[in-house]
């Protein structure tokens, strides 16, 4: 591993070129850091970060990411904890609000600042997997020293976006480590558990936001995520996942005028009163087991009735 100064000298020897930064992301969040957020790789000052009461509301406004993130935070953690590696997540701005690290790890991982309060931004501590990923909004790996700040050279850190159920970058999902024996092949592989992972919170946010609304299974994007609608009793769309707003082209706007699902999918047909009945009919038929008196009795009509709607709805008794 490279002293302080000497990667100290290669991030400023990259910053100069004049044709890194369009050949590297790496280099590119270097030039950030520099340029744009006048940070020094060789600084040794405190690391930031915020107080207690800060912290507390924090955890409070993201109370409803944290209860669904936090079944997928114990998984992941059970899948890499014993090789050293620490689950943490981050609110959009880089501070640490949740974290998963063993006994054995936990002073290593204190020791370098990446504790609940932490501030891993791109403009407190430069590249990092925290802040360039939320930098850059999307998955990203940052391997020892691949980071800005010398003194950040010994973690490795997988990272990947997480998304709100209204799309907005909300958090990032880091996996990192502070061993020296986790290679770029492990890293790799880890990267890939945190991109799923990170898939996972943003599908289930979303089905916790929406309930008890329908929720509509589209498919999945290893780039953009899953795409989600949530569907209310009327069969209108009220709600989008990212990966769904961008496949449909949505914006807030689009969703404020709930639209039916049949009409944004293209699958639906005319609108009419008789599509609405065949639906209760339907479903009056199949809880009363196919017997047309008790159909009959749940919607409070005769038996006539009942047969002469069905054979309008061009259902067979």
């Amino acid at each position: 591993m490279k002293s302080g100064q000497d990667h100290a000298d290669a991030v400023f020897d990259a910053v100069s070129s004049a044709s890194m930064a369009a050949r590297s992301a790496v280099a590119a969040s270097w030039c950030r850091s520099v340029l744009h957020h006048g940070l020094d790789p060789a600084e040794s000052s405190k690391r930031e970060s915020v107080g207690t009461p800060a912290l507390n509301r924090l955890l409070e406004a993201h109370e409803p990411l944290l209860l669904a993130a936090a079944p997928v935070l114990d998984q992941v953690f059970r899948s890499v904890g014993r090789s050293g590696c620490g689950v943490i997540l981050s609110d959009a701005q880089g501070i640490i609000i949740d974290r998963r690290v063993g006994d054995g790890d936990a002073v290593a991982f204190d020791a370098v600042g990446l504790i609940e309060g932490g501030r891993w931004g791109e403009a407190e501590e430069g590249t990092n997997g925290i802040g360039t990923c939320l930098a850059e909004g999307r998955p990203v790996v940052i391997h020892r020293d691949q980071h800005f700040a010398s003194r950040n050279i010994g973690i490795s850190c997988m990272d990947a976006p997480v998304h709100d159920p209204q799309g907005r970058l909300i958090a990032a999902l880091d996996v990192s480590s502070c061993r020296d024996d986790h290679g770029p092949a492990m890293a790799e592989m880890i990267a890939a558990l945190v991109r799923d992972a990170a898939r996972r919170i943003e599908r289930d946010f979303f089905c916790r936001h929406y309930e008890p609304a329908r929720i509509v299974f589209l498919g999945d994007d290893a780039a953009a995520g899953t795409e989600l609608l949530a569907v209310d009793q009327d069969d209108l769309v009220i709600g989008a996942s990212r990966a769904a707003r961008l496949r449909f082209g949505l914006g807030d706007d689009a969703l404020f005028k709930p639209r039916p699902l049949g009409q944004l999918t293209g699958d639906g047909g005319e609108v009419s009163f008789e599509q609405g009945d065949r639906g209760v009919l339907r479903k009056a038929l199949a809880q009363a087991n196919g017997n047309a008196s008790e159909a009959a009795r749940l919607l409070g009509v005769g038996r006539a009735t009942l047969y002469r709607r069905m054979e309008r709805a061009g259902l067979r008794g």
